[in-house]
């Protein structure tokens, strides 16, 4: 028995051998496992679709036209960014900054204990990385004559409003909460005449790139732009500091004479608001926050290689709003926002000044409506949602019929019309044909609203 499991165990070897003989083309082919459903997102199949509005202008001005375009397939978050995911960011930065303070304390047994260590040579070094398994001492007071405790406590209390910023209680310090990044800018890499030239091993002589640039000074944050010689590739690297806590005045500032405080003073931090919509985040920190979201995947070790999270091109919204029906004039497929019961589909503005006769108030708890075909939530109403689009009326006549997309990375002196961005869905504040799926609306993207949130997507790898 042994000497013929033997015989068939080396006839399969010379069998498998013989698959791919020697000296010929057999190509080096990767083994690779169809990619799983990223936690919170379903899965947008490739497809075409007319993209544009389907009905005349409700305000009877000139509209773009339909133009049959085609995407290709990506994952979408279920539902919008809800406050709780966000917090998760702003908890992540609040902790980094906290263990940064822990690390300059001048005692450096401490100290020591908020840096990774890592082996060189067989022996323990301390590293730049911050190390995240050591617990923050939130709750540590002051001793005064035991200089480690001081020590901690004041590294601490460094995140808290002090001096004239503080008005009441101990409260975080959000005006510090500055997350900085940096991306690589290929869309200067592929300007013509920046390619580079293999047979003098460098880039042209009049390559150029123009980039971001940023830094702090005496606590505030400075943003350049550098326009400089490409001559290596870590010219085209970028940089932004962003501060990235949602700005709650919002409640306030956009509703004159109306009594919003209980919104501003709970609407994102308050527990039982965790599964609503964030807003007052402005299209920068919506950037910053699809940058973090990847690096946070990319700190676990094990996971397999991935492409980024970032938000979605206005053709991407689209094609996932109508759900797989190409004519669909909102995200349900009717041309109704009522159902066969008179229930409205959505959280929006649908009576004279009755903002509840659709069961809510201000925004809904998300998933609170029945998703589309292709399960996603609250892709009509609720808040309005940036995409990666600039705003330009004429892009339908120069964007490609393939994954259209207009991406003007605008700087910081570049004229405000640049600045632009595409906001699809409408709003609980807006009527309802701003609910369709083909219309088209746009906002600065430095601003912060009640009515603006976003989700993410990630390009879809495979067949």
């Amino acid at each position: 028995m042994k000497k013929l499991l033997f015989f068939i165990f080396t006839a399969a070897i010379v069998m498998s051998s013989c698959s791919k003989p020697k000296g010929f083309l057999v190509g080096v082919y990767g083994k690779s496992k169809p990619e799983t459903t990223p936690y919170g997102m379903v899965f947008i199949p490739r497809g075409s679709f007319n993209m544009g509005p389907n009905d005349q202008s409700v305000t009877w001005t000139m509209q773009q036209k339909q133009k049959t375009v085609s995407v290709d397939a990506f994952w979408m978050d279920e539902t919008e960014i809800t406050n709780g995911e966000y917090r998760q960011f702003v908890h992540w930065v609040r902790d980094s900054l906290t263990l940064e303070y822990l690390r300059q304390m001048d005692d450096e047994t401490e100290s020591a204990k908020y840096y990774k260590t890592t082996k060189v040579y067989g022996e323990e070094e301390l590293d730049t990385l911050l190390n995240w398994k050591t617990k923050i001492p939130w709750g540590v007071k002051w001793k005064e004559g035991d200089e480690l405790t001081e020590a901690k406590y004041n590294a601490i209390n460094q995140m808290f409003f002090s001096g004239l910023e503080k008005t009441k209680g101990k409260q975080i310090n959000s005006h510090i909460m500055n997350y900085s990044y940096q991306w690589i800018n290929y869309d200067q890499a592929a300007l013509p005449g920046n390619e580079f030239n293999p047979y003098t091993a460098s880039y042209g002589p009049n390559a150029k790139v123009r980039i971001d640039s940023a830094f702090m000074r005496n606590g505030a944050i400075v943003d350049t732009v550098i326009t400089k010689r490409l001559r290596h590739r870590s010219d085209l690297i970028s940089r932004k500091i962003i501060n990235i806590y949602p700005d709650t005045m919002c409640w306030m500032r956009e509703f004159t004479y109306s009594f919003n405080e209980p919104a501003m003073q709970n609407y994102f931090s308050h527990p039982s608001n965790g599964k609503y919509p964030v807003v007052g985040v402005s299209w920068d920190q919506a950037q910053a926050f699809c940058h973090w979201r990847t690096a946070y995947y990319e700190s676990v070790p094990g996971l397999p290689k991935t492409q980024d999270y970032r938000l979605p091109t206005e053709a991407e919204w689209e094609y996932a709003a109508r759900g797989g029906r190409n004519s669909a004039q909102y995200p349900w497929g009717g041309p109704y926002i009522r159902d066969n019961k008179g229930c409205f589909m959505a959280n929006f503005k649908p009576m004279r000044g009755n903002y509840t006769e659709d069961g809510y108030l201000i925004p809904s708890q998300v998933a609170s409506f029945d998703p589309n075909d292709y399960g996603l939530f609250d892709m009509a109403g609720n808040v309005s949602e940036w995409t990666s689009t600039t705003y330009d009326q004429t892009a339908p006549t120069f964007t490609h019929d393939m994954n259209p997309s207009y991406d003007y990375k605008s700087k910081m002196n570049d004229p405000k019309i640049l600045k632009r961005k595409v906001i699809r869905g409408g709003s609980w504040k807006d009527v309802g044909a701003y609910l369709q799926c083909g219309i088209s609306d746009f906002e600065y993207q430095t601003k912060r609203s009640s009515t603006i949130g976003f989700r993410c997507v990630r390009s879809y790898i495979g067949e």
